[in-house]
């Protein structure tokens, strides 16, 4: 390799003097990065983070990190024959996750506690770690792409759009993002499989982690619970009209736009518009009171080549993990942690504490956490 040339990971070093990291979850995207890489030639270290109490998780199906998980990070590491470390991050997790995850509730949101994993452990606390390490990059499983632009580092959505999983990856800095690299980013999850199988991996065959890690099978409400005794206090259940038409056993077991559920049939469909948690409502109304087209947003990570313009950038929006992306215009907030945005048309179902991530074609340009949602609908 000459002086200036770059490898396949983009750093002007021979690929054996290259050191990488990579974020072992045990399951079989990270499991496959791991293998190609050694068999590429870099020279690669297995870290898997244990962030919760795998003696209890490991009974879990469908999560990550957990007790299963590091045993099968382990055993991939020791076949393809690369160092393997097990690193304690319980505490972290625990402040920086969990008890984040229990508040958003009580506030009455709708949180996504993968992605404060991601922005307050995994890609802070951990590439501090791999930098520890004397590694040139950190990589990951995730299905994102990292390319060089004309300006700097950029973040793409992946090749396959059922995976693409750039939603969740919002909040990655451009530091950060400098270092990580995405090796399955331009590859599909059936060729992934097939390397798996090329390598020997014992976990070819693994089905996907689906839950959020700490939350068996869905169960939020009793996670919360465990975390914030009390937090599942009884309330009204009252119309956006001021009527009162039952009561609730806790604004925690519901989300904005639910229907199913409320336990005051008849009349109308109704759906939950609003929690208030001082006053322990669940405010409900006409799908109509679900229409949003103006939204406020914090904590905003941009990663655009120019600043947000003050009349505004036309941009594609994406408000919920599973909804697409629509279109609206981005404006600039008081602060650079603050931005709002008009949708086109509006949307159902917006909820703070979910994020709104922001593209142009297939590139991420930022994002942050919704903070209000205004809708004109009125009685």
């Amino acid at each position: 390799m000459e002086q200036n040339e770059v490898n396949s990971l983009g750093i002007a070093k021979p690929v054996s003097e290259t050191r990488v990291v990579v974020a072992m979850s045990g399951g079989v995207d990270s499991s496959v990065v791991a293998a190609m890489l050694k068999d590429q030639g870099y020279d690669v270290i297995g870290i898997t983070l244990q962030l919760y109490d795998h003696g209890v998780a490991i009974q879990k199906k469908g999560a990550c990190c957990a007790g299963q998980d590091i045993h099968d990070a382990r055993r991939v590491s020791e076949a393809i024959g690369i160092p393997h470390y097990v690193l304690d991050y319980e505490s972290r997790f625990k402040d920086s996750v969990m008890e984040d995850f229990a508040d958003s509730y009580i506030r009455g949101e709708t949180p996504i506690p993968c992605v404060r994993c991601n922005q307050e452990v995994k890609f802070k606390d951990l590439l501090i770690t791999a930098k520890d390490l004397d590694a040139d990059v950190l990589a990951t499983g995730h299905y994102v792409q990292r390319i060089d632009g004309e300006i700097k580092s950029e973040m793409r959505r992946a090749v396959d759009p059922a995976k693409d999983q750039s939603y969740f990856l919002f909040a990655t800095t451009q530091d950060q993002l400098d270092y990580l690299r995405f090796p399955l980013g331009g590859m599909v999850k059936d060729d992934v499989r097939k390397l798996a199988e090329k390598y020997g991996l014992s976990i070819a065959n693994k089905p996907d982690s689906q839950d959020i890690c700490f939350v068996p099978e869905g169960g939020y409400a009793s996670v919360i619970e465990r975390l914030r005794p009390g937090a599942g206090e009884p309330g009204e259940i009252v119309h956006m009209d001021g009527r009162v038409l039952g009561e609730h056993k806790g604004i925690i077991y519901y989300t904005i736009g639910q229907r199913r559920g409320l336990g005051i049939g008849g009349g109308d469909p109704l759906y939950v518009i609003k929690l208030d948690p001082h006053k322990k409502q669940v405010i409900v109304g006409p799908k109509e009171a679900l229409e949003i087209s103006k939204v406020g947003i914090k904590e905003v990570n941009w990663l655009g080549d120019v600043e947000i313009p003050k009349d505004g950038l036309d941009v594609m929006v994406k408000v919920r993990s599973t909804r697409p992306a629509e279109p609206a215009t981005l404006f600039p907030g008081e602060n650079s942690q603050e931005a709002y945005f008009n949708l086109t048309k509006p949307e159902y179902g917006v909820s703070t504490g979910q994020a709104a991530v922001f593209y142009k074609d297939d590139r991420v340009l930022g994002g942050g956490w919704i903070a209000s949602a205004e809708t004109s609908f009125t009685l």
